[in-house]
C-alpha cells in the first residue's frame, strides 16, 4: 500500500459500541487523526511500546481514495494505547504510534461496503463480531463529511470505527482482522 497523506479515523461510529460504552450516538462524526508513519501491512508485526501498559486492538472498515476520486476497502486494526488515550483526552499519541495502524491484505472496490461481516479474531478467538450494517454514519456519508473539511488525495486512508469488543493484545498475541468479500489482515504483537 502507498504512503498516505493522512489517515483519518472516526470515534464511535457503531450503534453497538455506544451501546457498550454507555454513550450517546453522535450528531455528527467524532473525528481524529492517526500518524501516517503508524501506517504497516498485513504480515507485518505491531510493535507493543514501553510507554502504554495497555495496548487494544480494533478492527475496522478501512476505505482508502483511490485515483478518480473512487474508494476502494480493506481492513484495519486501530491499535490504540488505551491508558495514554485516557490519560491525554485527545487521541494523537495513543492512536500514532509507529505500526499503530495495519492494514490489508488487499483493496477491493466491487464490494457493498454497508452489509459487511466484521470480526476480530485474538490468537483464533473471536472478540469482536459485528457487520458494517451497524454503523452510525456509512462509508459514502464519512467521505462527503470528511471532503468538506479536508481536500482527500488518491492513497488517503479513512477508518470508519469499530464494533462492539475492543480488548487488550500482548505480547506474543496474533491478531487477525477479516472482513467479509477482502480478506483477513493478520498481524503479531511483539
Amino acid at each position: 500500500m502507498k504512503q498516505p497523506s493522512k489517515i483519518i479515523c472516526v470515534g464511535l461510529n457503531y450503534k453497538d459500541h455506544a451501546k457498550e460504552l454507555n454513550m450517546a450516538i453522535p450528531d455528527e462524526p467524532v473525528l481524529f487523526m492517526k500518524a501516517p508513519t503508524a501506517l504497516i501491512g498485513d504480515g507485518d508485526q505491531i510493535i507493543y511500546p514501553p510507554q502504554t501498559k495497555e495496548l487494544h486492538y480494533e478492527a475496522e472498515l478501512a476505505i482508502v481514495i483511490l485515483e478518480n476520486g473512487k474508494l476502494g476497502y480493506t481492513c484495519a486494526n486501530d491499535v490504540t494505547a488505551r491508558d495514554l488515550q485516557r490519560k491525554d483526552g485527545q487521541w494523537i499519541r495513543a492512536k500514532s504510534f509507529n505500526t499503530f495502524c495495519p492494514v490489508g491484505p488487499k483493496i477491493v472496490s466491487d464490494i457493498d461496503p454497508n452489509n459487511l461481516e466484521i470480526k476480530l479474531l485474538l490468537n483464533g478467538e473471536v472478540k469482536q463480531s459485528s457487520n458494517t450494517s451497524q454503523m452510525i454514519f456509512n462509508p459514502a456519508y464519512l467521505v462527503s463529511f470528511i471532503s468538506q473539511i479536508m481536500t482527500l488525495l488518491p492513497n488517503d486512508i479513512i477508518l470508519t470505527g469499530t464494533p462492539t469488543g475492543v480488548g487488550p493484545m500482548q505480547k506474543g498475541d496474533v491478531v487477525e482482522v477479516v472482513i467479509q468479500g477482502i480478506g483477513t489482515l493478520k498481524n503479531s504483537v511483539v
